[in-house]
């Protein structure tokens, strides 16, 4: 019997973590880590410092994996995210096998909440159709929450709703219907190029919540170019960046 438990970390801060989340990652026997290759070794190293900081018992076992790489050769999007999450389910699996032969319970830490935008547990129920595993998740502080706070402000206006979505879907799509406000996650291309910038402000924030958070606010007609090219060299002199903004009409 395997025990899984996927914890969320936050954005990366040691001090983003619950109580709920410092008992879990001390109370399993394997943390599984995945390294994302050269160049994005900061990610694994950031989820070891946690660990450094916040494991008390000795007994609990951290291993690293090479994280598999999506097909480009896929050129349909959704099948090349399927045959990817089976590549890192069998991963997983080779990994627990043969560091836990008899069964124990695994960690997994995972950037922010589970639940928002991240594939873990559709990759832990790969395995459980596999083999018998019991799963259960510790809810993390999520990018949105340190971005708000961050630039001290509300996500939604008085009564009204919001949309949460990503950034191929606000180029392919546009502006959805929903709401006046909109909270971008997984733009790699600066999306909000795409949109009409009149009347539109924007609060951008990368790496939010660490010691390395940059932020950015103001009219979009404003600040778009200079978000642009603060991402671009913020992600050259790092290797890797993770940002995430806020749109309001």
């Amino acid at each position: 019997m395997i025990d899984l438990t996927l914890i969320g970390i936050g954005t990366g801060n040691p001090q983003h973590l619950t109580l709920q989340a410092i008992e879990a990652l001390n109370a399993v026997d394997l943390i599984l880590i995945p390294n994302k290759g050269a160049g994005k070794d900061d990610l694994a190293g950031l989820r070891r410092e946690i660990c450094d900081q916040v494991i008390r018992n000795p007994d609990v076992k951290i291993t690293e994996f090479d994280l598999p790489t999506r097909d480009p050769k896929t050129t349909d999007y959704r099948q090349r995210v399927d045959d990817w999450h089976d590549a890192i389910a069998r991963v997983w699996a080779d990994k627990i096998a043969t560091h836990l032969p008899q069964g124990g319970k695994v960690g997994f830490l995972v950037w922010g909440d589970p639940s928002l935008y991240d594939s873990t547990m559709r990759i832990a129920d790969r395995l459980q159709r596999q083999q018998k595993i019991n799963l259960s998740v510790v809810p993390g502080i999520t990018s949105i929450q340190a971005l708000t706070a961050s630039h001290a402000i509300p996500v939604n206006e008085i009564g009204a709703p919001f949309t949460i979505t990503t950034g191929r879907q606000l180029r392919d799509h546009g502006w959805p219907n929903s709401a006046d406000t909109l909270v971008v996650m997984l733009d790699g291309e600066c999306s909000f190029q795409s949109i009409e910038a009149a009347d539109t402000h924007i609060w951008w924030s990368a790496y939010a919540g660490m010691p390395e958070e940059i932020l950015i606010s103001g009219s979009l007609n404003d600040v778009s170019q200079r978000i642009v090219d603060t991402r671009a060299a913020a992600r050259a002199d790092h290797g890797w960046i993770m940002d995430i903004y806020l749109l309001r009409r």
